[in-house]
């Protein structure tokens, strides 16, 4: 078996030979005729949704038929320097990483379907990750990305970008399906089995000619296991154990492998709705509905450990390998939650204004996690704990009016969303039935923003355009506190209400250049304010029974970032290049680390790093009909250089590379037209070892650490007469085993059959 190092080495001389073979190709793209007025990679027939400053990526059916899309963020996997924390089908923690807004700052990327907000800002880690699940793949019509900051639209949450999902409208009448099937044999550790899935997809559209009503519906249920999240590992203790064997030593680990959290199982349900009505003055409205149920069982724990009768040792002291253990930490657990999306948007002309806006409300219904405390009481129903959401969510609304004056394109607006969160967790004496709960903590909070904008595209002589914008936003964290159990009865404490304000200036100025190169100068700041999660998170102190002033940051700042972008784009015949070189400098940027409060004690909770400085190369290319007629390529690899600069509390992180984030990304994937009927096609994705730490002590190719990975997706679609497709595929051709801490998928099998009538 080929080292650790040798394999690494193997990945990333395959990955760097992909990529050379490809040049000049590098990103994405469609068939689509060349269009001046603004600089996007792959945009296809239909235009871009969000506004194309700075790096701009337009994805459609085209990229999308050369997909295993099991869940709808897969459907982007292939876009520059892009990644989505995906650990396993139906995963509902998949945080998007672009560039170097690493996979754990889900708050510093802006999502929408459809003109609504899915991303969910109330924290900003890897379990609040955008709400992707309200929409499935073959509902979405494009997918539209935007890096940086670089439009005064959008606020300071687009630091690191703008995701825009569009689903279909209804255009005429017609009923669609779609069936799907996973299968991935998976080994590690103690496993060594086939997890499966499948999901299957149906809907109408309604359109009558004539008339100004429109409705579409859809359903997806999804079922699926995936692997273990997580291994566990024996402790060293001392004293004696029942003496063990099957623990899994691995020199790239401290400890042996005792165990694992029970493979995933999960059950989701879609619900889609959505009508429309065009008025006789030329006014668009649409209601849109979507819901939202999922069920996660991990009650099918592991443990690898056997005792000298051959019978499991679940948890306790024991002796391997000549020295004796605690083998803690495996629990079964069970959750359940629902929940929905309702919005409205209009859209039409006013007094000469064109005049859109949007209102809509995200809320969880109902949230119920229920955990054993040890594996002991798991096995018998014994004690545990159970965490009720008490309908969190989200409502927000925009409004934006636009007028041409001249050679001025002017566009204002104005923007405001309310995040609230509030939950409770009890003690339960049977933990899956959670019987005779007892109150144990409990954390609430909300925050409110304003913000208003302006901005003026400038038409000038020569087919150039300069845009500049300005934006301005209130920021409000209110109404926040704990609760906690202390002797005997509840106790709770509020937090201070906050206020803080920003303005943001935005420059961009795009136009042709000599010897056919068109380029985009773009300038712009951008200010995060932070999340409940990231405000509201310290403890009761059992003996003030206040909240303890050293267990959060009273003095927590928003992070503020200076971006910059230029892009150059030319095509050569049938090779269009995109080259885009980028800077992103970030004072007091938000991060969960170790560090000096403001009593000199040293404490782990969300604090500042006050300088944080990304800059890299981006290189994108799409090639089509390329050798021969019938041939695609996108491919794309970008560098990047993402240092903490200065870090007053934690100075040992000076100089360090960011965690999570990668020097090196290609992705892209080559298409080819066998014939009118049959496609083929290849795609990849590559990164190197990023750290797992802000010290860079932490790095490693195996479980708990961020290790680079290497994946090659192969897939075949057939079409079966004019309405139906087959489509066969294998995802992670060559077996990578990666991890962003947890472990990623192996190699997976997946068959999909879709149809429109």
């Amino acid at each position: 078996m080929p080292s650790p190092h040798r394999a690494g080495a193997s990945r990333r001389a395959l990955a760097a030979a992909l990529t050379l073979a490809a040049a000049p190709l590098p990103a994405i793209a469609a068939e689509a005729p060349e269009i001046d007025t603004v600089i996007v990679v792959g945009q296809g027939d239909q235009p871009i949704t969000v506004q194309p400053r700075g790096l701009s990526v337009s994805l459609g059916e085209t990229e999308f038929r050369a997909v295993n899309a099991i869940n709808v963020e897969d459907l982007m996997k292939y876009a520059p320097n892009f990644f989505v924390r995906k650990r396993f089908a139906g995963d509902d923690n998949a945080v998007v990483a672009l560039r170097g807004a690493n996979t754990v700052q889900s708050a510093r990327t802006l999502v929408l379907v459809d003109g609504f907000v899915v991303s969910n800002f109330l924290g900003n880690r890897f379990d609040f990750p955008p709400k992707w699940n309200v929409v499935g793949p073959a509902e979405v019509r494009q997918f539209d990305i935007v890096y940086g900051p670089y439009s005064a639209r959008y606020g300071g949450n687009s630091m690191g970008g703008v995701i825009s999902v569009t689903t279909r409208a209804p255009e005429r009448n017609e009923v669609y399906g779609q069936a799907q099937v996973m299968v991935m044999p998976f080994k590690e550790y103690g496993f060594d089995e086939t997890f499966r899935g499948y999901s299957a997809e149906a809907g109408l559209a309604w359109k009558p000619e004539n008339s100004p009503f429109s409705l579409r519906a859809g359903f997806r249920h999804f079922e699926n296991t995936g692997q273990s999240m997580t291994y566990n590992l024996l402790t060293a203790a001392t004293g004696t154990g029942t003496a063990v064997t099957g623990a899994f030593v691995d020199p790239r680990l401290a400890t042996p492998v005792f165990g694992a959290a029970s493979p995933v199982h999960v059950l989701q349900d879609q619900f889609r709705l959505r009508a429309g009505w065009e008025m006789e003055n030329g006014w668009k409205l649409e209601a849109m509905g979507f819901a939202w149920l999922t069920d996660q069982d991990l009650t099918d724990t592991r443990t690898f450990l056997k005792d000298a009768a051959g019978s499991p040792v679940w948890q306790g002291r024991v002796a391997f390998g000549g020295k004796t253990w605690n083998a803690i930490g495996l629990t079964q657990s069970l959750t359940r939650r629902t929940e929905y999306l309702g919005g409205i948007r209009a859209g039409g002309d006013a007094l000469g204004w064109e005049v859109s806006g949007h209102l809509s409300r995200y809320w969880i219904a109902s949230q119920d996690g229920r955990t054993s405390r040890d594996m002991a009481m798991g096995l018998v129903n014994g004690t545990g704990t159970q965490t009720k959401a008490r309908e969190p969510g989200w409502w927000t609304g925009d409004l934006t009016l636009e007028r041409q004056f001249g050679d001025h394109a002017v566009a204002l607006g104005a923007d405001a969303s309310l995040y609230e969160t509030r939950s409770e967790t009890f003690n339960t004496s049977a933990w899956k039935t959670a019987s005779n709960p007892v109150f144990s903590a409990s954390t609430w909070g909300k925050t409110t923003t304003l913000g208003v904008f302006v901005e003026d595209e400038i038409s000038l002589p020569g087919d150039y355009r300069l845009t500049a914008g300005l934006r301005y936003d209130a920021w409000r964290a209110h109404d926040g506190g704990i609760g906690k159990q202390v002797a005997g009865r509840r106790v709770d404490d509020d937090y201070p209400d906050r206020t803080d304000s920003a303005v943001s200036p935005k420059l961009s100025f795009q136009g042709p250049m000599a010897a056919g190169w068109d380029v985009q100068i773009s300038l712009g700041t951008a200010t995060r304010f932070p999340t409940v999660g990231e405000l509201f998170q310290g403890r009761i102190d059992d003996v003030t029974q206040q909240i303890d002033p050293q267990s959060f940051d009273p003095d927590l700042k928003p992070e503020t970032s200076f971006d910059a972008s230029l892009i150059l784009r030319r095509s050569f015949g049938d090779v269009r290049v995109t080259s885009s070189v980028f800077l992103q400098d970030v004072q007091d940027a938000i991060f969960s680390f170790q560090g000096l409060n403001a009593y000199g004690q040293v404490v782990s909770s969300y604090k500042n790093v006050d300088r944080v400085r990304q800059f890299g190369v981006e290189l994108i290319a799409e090639a089509r009909d390329i050798g021969f007629e019938g041939l695609d390529i996108d491919a794309n690899l970008s560098w990047m250089d993402a240092r903490t600069l200065r870090n007053v509390a934690a100075p040992a992180a000076e100089g360090e590379m960011f965690p999570r984030i990668p020097e090196w990304r290609s992705n892209g994937s080559v298409r080819y037209r066998i014939s009118d009927a049959t496609r083929a096609s290849l795609g990849w994705r590559y990164a190197t070892r990023p750290n797992s730490d802000l010290f860079g002590l932490s790095r490693g190719d195996a479980y708990g650490f961020q290790s680079e990975y290497f994946t090659l997706d192969g897939r075949v679609t057939v079409a079966l007469g004019e309405n139906a497709e087959l489509g066969i595929g294998i995802d992670n051709l060559l077996n990578d085993k990666a991890y962003v801490s947890h472990p990623l998928p192996q190699r997976t099998f997946v068959i999909d059959m879709k149809g429109r009538w």
